[in-house]
């Protein structure tokens, strides 16, 4: 099967039709050179960044210090918030330690707290689908964490306080990784990263910040598969993340 055999079949299988490609960026090899339907313009949002939006208990240790083994030991170790009371396994994070491309959800569901690693469901199925078609994977200069690393129970979204628990062990996740690009799926990870309270729709389409690297807001595949109708703003986004990245390694590559 060809590459793009492979790619019309992932597109399929996030159920979108017809099938729409990437548009290459100038200077940038892309295999399938048909346009995507990504608005033309874009503007950079600066709001301040703050995961601990509320006040929560603080982890053990000092955590700002910490390596990826006594951060992934902490995690495992932590009562900072009462999900850990109902947790089979801490979900702490997988990939590429050193990726460009950074996925943040919001909170492990029945799956992932099994198996202790995010997206392993159905909802997982369908990241690494929307991960291919724009040639990416997990574990290959992609990471994938969630805003807080227990399930809360119902599979309910994090509350306030079991959000800013969590917050320092992500922002130490941010900083070992030094994404150039973070894609927030959903509003529970995208108002806990940008800290402050706005629609899905009002953040879609622009690059925002977050300390520094830029950020872009899309919807969570949960999501996707409950509301089929909106898998194709979905695909506009990735299509957005694509150029964005491009356009921040172009960037690079003429100041170096």
């Amino acid at each position: 099967m060809s590459e793009d055999q492979r790619r019309e079949e992932m597109l399929r299988e996030m159920g979108i039709s017809p099938i729409w490609r990437l548009r290459a960026a100038p200077g940038v090899a892309v295999e399938d050179q048909a346009p995507a339907p990504v608005p033309a313009v874009r503007t950079l949002i600066a709001e301040e960044p703050s995961l601990q939006t509320v006040p929560a208990a603080a982890p053990s240790a000092d955590v700002a210090n910490m390596d990826w083994t006594a951060l992934k030991s902490c995690v495992a170790d932590c009562t900072a918030c009462g999900l850990h009371k109902g947790r089979n396994k801490t979900v702490f994070g997988v990939g590429d330690q050193r990726a460009n491309w950074l996925f943040v959800g919001e909170g492990p569901g029945a799956d992932e707290d099994a198996q202790g690693e995010p997206f392993v469901g159905q909802a997982g199925k369908l990241l690494d689908n929307m991960l291919a078609a724009i040639n990416l994977k997990r574990d290959a200069n992609v990471y994938i964490a969630n805003i807080v690393k227990c399930r809360p129970p119902g599979n309910r979204n994090p509350q306030p306080d079991e959000a800013g628990a969590c917050a320092p062990y992500l922002k130490r996740q941010i900083e070992l990784i030094q994404p150039r690009l973070i894609v927030a799926l959903g509003k529970v990870a995208a108002v806990n990263l940008l800290g402050r309270d706005a629609s899905i729709a009002s953040l879609r389409g622009s690059v925002h910040d977050y300390s520094g690297v830029p950020l872009i807001v899309t919807y969570h595949p949960a999501y996707l598969l409950r509301t089929l109708s909106d898998k194709a703003k979905a695909w506009e986004d990735l299509c957005f993340a694509v150029t964005t990245m491009q356009g921040l390694q172009t960037g690079q590559s003429a100041a170096t």
